[in-house]
Formats: structure tokens, C-alpha cells, sequence
């Protein structure tokens, strides 16, 4: 079978390796489409992040969908959790998953992710596709994920003002999922144009480049960032109302980041951290189906295996949205192909 390893920065091989064998608990899934997630692209032209780094060869990709060739599902496209919890410490136990002490995440340590033909993983950790969910959509639903999570924390209610701040995949999810929730506003924070279009079309209310954040000073009484830079954190703390919320989604290129302590101290604000997401595939899956969420918006960029290597060029370049690695096409009835381009 093909398989990408990131051997270093920006050092990504195209490999054939034996075909892998699932084991007790695990199906095998034929690999259809991986997106390329701002952690991956951190991986690919930083080498790691904050303080964990590429120690040996590892498949990357965690956003992705296949067939399963084997177990429960056989015959049937499955969405994939990246994350495998432990079950038995105090944080699975409490339903926390996602902060498990010790979690194994796909392309990240040891544990090879999605960029290769077949992968085997534990069927609890595989949720199948309806025919109404076409490819596109299939390939953006763990970043959907992420988003539900981050909103599921936010405390968010209807007639709240809403700020994002970055409007990559996640943040254009957020911003959706803010209008379904019936804001009475939502303004995005985007420093590039392309990226600010596509958030109107999707309902932001106003879509500015950082320079304009001092208009818009404690407007918002709750505010996502979505972007991971000590300026998109600062620039959310002006969004803020005092008394407010802030929810850090992004992940910063070094392993700190920085703020106006005295700005938040004064307006009172609360911080909130987001880690990856729980169980929602279904509330994701449903999201999409019934036209809510606008998955397959957010889908740019699609390369073939082969170009794996101008795939993390063109998503570090962030010249478009989501920049997905096509493997193979999935034979689903009804469903529109991913289209390289």
C-alpha cells in the first residue's frame, strides 16, 4: 500500500509498505480523503507543536473518511475519531475523553494517521456515513467536530453578539454554527480577503481585517478564537464586552502565548481552552444533512496522494480554506467525488 511519512520539516515521502492488519477490536478502512488541519501544517513547517516534536517517520492526517473493509461496518463508509481514549482513567470514566491521561492521536507520537491506503482502527472509534453525506462533506466533518465542541463550551445563547476571530475551516463552522443558534450578530476577525468573502456568504454580519478590530471594541458578548497567534488572542480580548467570554480554539506556533493581562483583568473576562472534541459525529452528521452546516464550503484545494508534498505547501500558504489529500474514490450511491483541482 502507498503511505506519506513526514520524516522532518517539510521533508514528506511517498512510501510503499505492507498492507496493515487490524487487530482485536479494529477494522481495516480503505483511506479515501484526509484534510490537512492547521496542526498538521504546524508539523510540516515547524517540525512539531510547542513541545512536541517529530521524533520518528509518522503518517500524518486525522481528518479522514473511508470504507471498512472489515468489521461491523464492512461495506460501509465510516467517519474516523482520531482520537483513541483509554477507557479506564478518571477522565474517561467522567465522559471527558478527550483529556484522557493517556490518549493516542492518529499522525501524532507513534500512532500513524490517515495519509496511507488502509489504516486499521478500533471499531469504537468509527462512525458510518449515510448515503446523504457526500465525500465532500465526509472529509470536513472532524473539523465540524471541533467546532460543536468549542461551541458546546462556550456557554453560547440566542441574541448574543459573536465575535471570531480567524476564518480557516473551524471558524467558518463556529460562524455557522453561531448563526443556527440565532445570534443577533456575528463579526469575524480575518486578515485575508478570500477567506473574509467566503465568511459573509455564510452569514457573517461583518467581516474585517485586524486593523479594524478598535471599531468594534467590546461588542461581542462572547468570542472565539480561532487562529492561534498572540495577536488573534488579543484581538478577540478587544472584541470582548466586559463580564464575557473568550473560547481559545487555536493552537499557537510556540508553546505560550501572550495578552494584555490588565485588559482582561479589567473587563473580567473568562478563558476557556478547547482540546479536540468529543463524541458529536452524529450531531455533526445530522448538522450537514439538514443543510445547517455548509460542509463541503470550506473544501478548496484537492490533491492526489502523489502531490501529498504541494498539498502542505499550498495549505501552509493559506491560499484558500481546506486543502484535502485524495486517496482513492469511495463508491457511495448518489455521491459526488472528490474532485482534484
Amino acid at each position: 500500500m502507498r503511505a506519506v511519512r513526514l520524516h522532518g520539516t517539510g521533508d514528506v515521502r511517498l512510501h510503499e509498505e505492507p498492507d496493515t492488519r487490524p487487530g482485536e477490536g479494529e477494522s481495516l478502512v480503505r483511506v479515501h480523503a484526509v484534510g490537512l488541519c492547521g496542526s498538521d501544517l504546524h508539523w510540516f513547517a515547524d517540525g512539531g507543536i510547542g513541545d512536541a516534536r517529530i521524533a520518528d517517520p509518522v503518517v500524518p492526517g486525522h481528518e479522514f473518511f473511508g470504507t471498512a473493509l472489515t468489521g461491523a461496518y464492512a461495506g460501509r463508509r465510516v467517519v474516523v475519531d482520531p482520537a483513541i481514549s483509554c477507557l479506564e482513567c478518571e477522565y474517561c470514566f467522567r465522559g471527558d475523553h478527550n483529556l484522557c491521561e493517556r490518549i493516542i492521536f492518529a499522525g501524532h507520537g507513534t500512532r500513524d494517521g490517515g495519509m496511507q491506503d488502509l489504516i486499521s482502527w478500533p471499531d469504537r472509534s468509527l462512525t458510518p456515513l449515510p448515503d446523504s453525506i457526500d465525500d465532500t462533506q465526509a472529509v470536513a466533518l472532524e473539523p465540524l467536530g471541533v467546532a460543536i465542541h468549542a461551541v458546546d463550551l462556550s456557554h453560547l445563547k440566542p441574541g448574543m453578539r459573536i465575535g471570531v476571530v480567524g476564518a480557516g475551516p473551524i471558524g467558518l463552522f463556529i460562524l455557522q454554527l453561531a448563526r443556527n443558534a440565532n445570534a443577533a450578530e456575528v463579526v469575524v476577525v480575518e486578515p485575508r480577503e478570500h477567506r473574509r468573502r467566503l465568511a459573509t456568504r455564510l452569514g457573517a454580519d461583518v467581516a474585517v481585517a485586524p486593523g479594524d478590530v478598535q471599531d468594534h471594541a467590546s461588542r461581542c458578548d462572547l468570542v472565539f478564537e480561532v487562529n492561534g497567534n498572540p495577536d488573534a488572542v488579543a484581538e478577540a480580548i478587544t472584541l470582548a464586552r466586559a463580564g464575557s467570554r473568550v473560547v481559545l480554539v487555536g493552537i499557537p506556533d510556540e508553546d505560550q502565548t501572550t495578552f494584555s493581562a490588565s485588559q482582561a483583568r479589567r473587563k473580567g473576562l473568562t478563558l476557556v481552552c478547547v482540546r479536540r472534541m468529543k463524541e458529536v459525529y452524529e450531531r455533526a452528521i445530522a448538522l450537514v444533512e439538514r443543510g445547517h452546516v455548509d460542509a463541503a464550503a470550506v473544501v478548496s484545494d484537492v490533491f492526489p496522494l502523489e502531490q501529498a508534498e504541494a498539498a502542505f505547501r499550498s495549505g501552509v500558504a493559506r491560499e484558500g480554506h481546506k486543502v484535502v489529500v485524495k486517496l482513492s474514490d469511495s463508491d457511495a450511491p448518489g455521491s459526488r467525488p472528490l474532485q482534484v483541482r
